[in-house]
């Protein structure tokens, strides 16, 4: 069943978003949203999570529940300009619309590179996320950090910045890059599931910024992909993982007591 195309507002700003629904009647237990990362290649903003709606068609028609995607502020039709806390509050905003508009209990996040990264920055401190799915994600955004001016042109080339005139301050555009810590955020998100998947011929992203999140969980599964590149979501190896982990993660929130001990089983 095809989902739909929508938009809420995050800051004032209009995001466009799209909404997967099951068939039939939706399964208790939590939706799923999916979050794209930042862009790569010269004007890659307009195509952000371009085949992000058919997964998360395909997750709701297989699981039945009901699933997001949307574009953060600065990529594909949302409007806007990119800055971290700018897509931390767009996520923020995501998980209310969802629960709002469906009802759903909860949310499991999943996100690819930095929006992995971003996922785990939010779902630390915001108890209504159950679980995370991180593909590829980075551990930090010190990069970024250290040379600003050359990520903002960067940015600009991209798409994903528009108004020549943003940002108001450079300064505090470039301390967000700081205050976001995602290997902190994966300690506090403990005990919660998370779940990491990486490509061992990742050449934008280190497999160490992977293991640096699992380290700092304690109890999180990670999967490691032979041969796999950077954008997993590509890889159907990686898709199959997901779904079964997604599958595995409702079950456990529909079921808590009953299925504890097949989850701990399945983690060792």
């Amino acid at each position: 069943m095809p989902g739909m195309d929508e938009t809420f507002v995050s800051s004032g700003l209009k995001l466009a978003c799209h909404l997967g629904k099951p068939p039939g009647e939706v399964s208790a237990g939590p939706g799923v949203i999916l979050c794209h990362g930042f862009p790569i290649a010269s004007l890659d903003a307009e195509r952000s999570g371009g085949t992000f709606p058919q997964l998360m068609d395909r997750v709701a028609n297989s699981l039945g529940c009901v699933t997001m995607t949307f574009n953060f502020r600065g990529c594909g039709q949302s409007e806007g300009d990119f800055s971290l806390q700018g897509w931390v509050d767009d996520l923020r905003h995501a998980i209310s619309h969802l629960i709002r508009t469906s009802g759903c209990d909860g949310v499991i996040l999943v996100g690819a590179n930095t929006g992995g990264s971003i996922a785990i920055c939010v779902g630390a401190d915001d108890p209504r996320v159950v679980a995370v799915g991180l593909l590829s994600p980075r551990a930090d955004f010190d990069d970024w950090a250290e040379h600003p001016r050359r990520f903002l042109e960067h940015a600009r080339e991209v798409g994903a910045i528009h108004d020549r005139k943003f940002p108001p301050s450079v300064d505090e555009w470039t301390r967000e890059f700081r205050r976001f810590r995602p290997v902190a955020s994966a300690r506090r998100f403990a005990p919660r599931p998370m779940l990491v998947m990486h490509g061992d011929e990742d050449d934008s992203v280190p497999v160490t910024e992977s293991r640096q999140l699992v380290n700092a969980h304690g109890d999180a599964e990670l999967s490691l992909l032979q041969g796999a590149g950077h954008r997993l979501r590509h890889d159907p190896r990686a898709v199959a993982i997901l779904m079964g982990w997604l599958d595995r993660m409702r079950s456990v929130e529909r079921h808590p007591s009953a299925d504890a001990g097949s989850r701990n089983t399945a983690d060792d």
